[in-house]
C-alpha cells in the first residue's frame, strides 16, 4: 500500500478550507446584497439584469438570458416588469431593425449606482481593520482567481 504525499494531503485540506470560506463569503454577500436591495424597488434578479446592462451596455433578451442563466421567457417577464417601472426600455437596433435591444434608462442607472455604492461601503467597513497592503493582496489574488476561473 502506497502512502499519499503529505503535501498532497495539505493542498487538499487547504483547497477544502478555501472552498468552504468562499461559499460562506458568497452567502454573506448575497444576504447583505438582499438587505441593501430591500431599500429599493427592485428584486435581486432585476439587480443582476441591471448590473449586466450597466457593465456591458445594451443587449438582446437572448444575450441577457445567457448572462443570467435564465430561460428567455423568464428574462422577457423580468424585462417587462423593469420596463413598466421605467428602469429599461426596448429599442430597435439601428443596424438591424429586426433586433430589439434592452437599454438601461436613467432611473435604472441611478438605482444600480446607488446599490453598488452601498455594497462597496459595506465592504469598506468589513475591511477597515486590514492594512492597505492586505487589501491590495486580497484584491490581486481574487482577481487572479477570477481570471483563472474564466480561463483567461
Amino acid at each position: 500500500m502506497k502512502l499519499e504525499d503529505p503535501k498532497t494531503n495539505e493542498i487538499n485540506d487547504i483547497v477544502a478550507e478555501l472552498e468552504k470560506d468562499l461559499r460562506y463569503i458568497s452567502g454573506i454577500i448575497k444576504q447583505k446584497g438582499r438587505e441593501i436591495l430591500s431599500d429599493f424597488t427592485i428584486t435581486p434578479p432585476q439587480f443582476v439584469a441591471l448590473q449586466w446592462l450597466f457593465e456591458e451596455g445594451d443587449m438582446t433578451i437572448g444575450e441577457l438570458s445567457n448572462k443570467m442563466y435564465l430561460a428567455c421567457s423568464t428574462t422577457t417577464d423580468l424585462v417587462d416588469r423593469m420596463e413598466k417601472n421605467t428602469l429599461v426600455k426596448r429599442v430597435k437596433d439601428p443596424n438591424d431593425r429586426r433586433v430589439v435591444r434592452i437599454h438601461l434608462l436613467e432611473e435604472g442607472e441611478r438605482i444600480i449606482e446607488e446599490v453598488i455604492k452601498k455594497r462597496q461601503d459595506y465592504l469598506k467597513e468589513v475591511l477597515k481593520n486590514s492594512s492597505h497592503n492586505e487589501v491590495l493582496f486580497l484584491k490581486d489574488n481574487l482577481m487572479k482567481l477570477h481570471h483563472d476561473m474564466r480561463g483567461e
